[in-house]
């Protein structure tokens, strides 16, 4: 009786877990939620999120505790106080709840995610790329808004348990203190985002507003390819698959 070499089968399998790190590599960069303060450890459905973080409720990174939080002043998340220089304008406030839903509940930040040197959370996003429409929308709605300080991550006094501007930071009218949409949507969360002049349609930037299906993966995805640390790793993959076939092929 002839017998059927196992050849093909071992090296199918071989093939298959040199391909795999890649293809988990993938996956979870195009699904996973930073390991911040209030993130869940992994997105899944929240039918119960609150207003506007309610289009992240097929698949989130937040509780619906969260997403109700994120509407509330001096909320538990974070006891920051919107209003450190007069109430801030309901059109104003509207963006940084957006903001900050988009933070929490985003399942598709996976190619900005950094570590984050601070006693408050393990990591954080860096240069994600906002869409030209809502920054610009941002920050046309804030600019008659008032505020001390550039930088709204460092710098404040909590002495109090909430932020209030620190000794000798005047309250200023925000175009004085932002002069354009991209010094703020740059600077007020040190880097966490990074201004655009991509629309909405382009596919190639992040949208904190948007309804219907999440459109962010395909953008996550579109800069996961792009990542010289993806390609290098596809590369390194390829070589190594490339040399195993060789080996048992001769």
């Amino acid at each position: 009786m002839d017998h059927q070499s196992p050849l093909p089968t071992r090296l199918l399998a071989v093939a298959l877990l040199i391909a795999l790190p890649l293809g988990a590599l993938s996956l979870d960069k195009l699904n996973m939620c930073m390991n911040g303060k209030h993130q869940k450890t992994e997105p899944g459905p929240e039918g119960e999120l609150y207003k506007q973080c309610v289009p992240w409720r097929e698949n989130a990174c937040c509780t619906a505790n969260t997403s109700a939080e994120a509407h509330e002043d001096n909320s538990y998340l974070y006891n920051f106080n919107w209003n450190h220089c007069g109430v801030m304008s309901p059109k104003c406030k509207s963006h940084f709840v957006q903001d900050t839903c988009f933070y929490e509940c985003s399942p598709h930040l996976g190619p900005w995610i950094q570590l984050a040197d601070s006693s408050w959370r393990k990591e954080r996003i860096i240069d994600v790329p906002l869409c030209l429409e809502d920054c610009e929308s941002w920050y046309n709605d804030c600019k008659y808004d008032f505020t001390c300080k550039d930088n709204w991550h460092k710098g404040w006094d909590w002495s109090s348990g909430t932020n209030h501007c620190p000794t000798g930071a005047e309250c200023r009218l925000w175009s004085d203190v932002f002069p354009d949409a991209k010094s703020m949507c740059e600077n007020i969360w040190t880097n966490s985002y990074k201004y655009t002049t991509l629309s909405k349609d382009s596919g190639r930037c992040m949208q904190m507003w948007f309804t219907g299906s999440n459109p962010n993966k395909k953008v996550a995805e579109y800069y996961l390819n792009q990542s010289p640390k993806t390609a290098a790793t596809a590369t390194s993959l390829t070589l190594m698959l490339t040399i195993v076939l060789s080996v048992f092929l001769h």
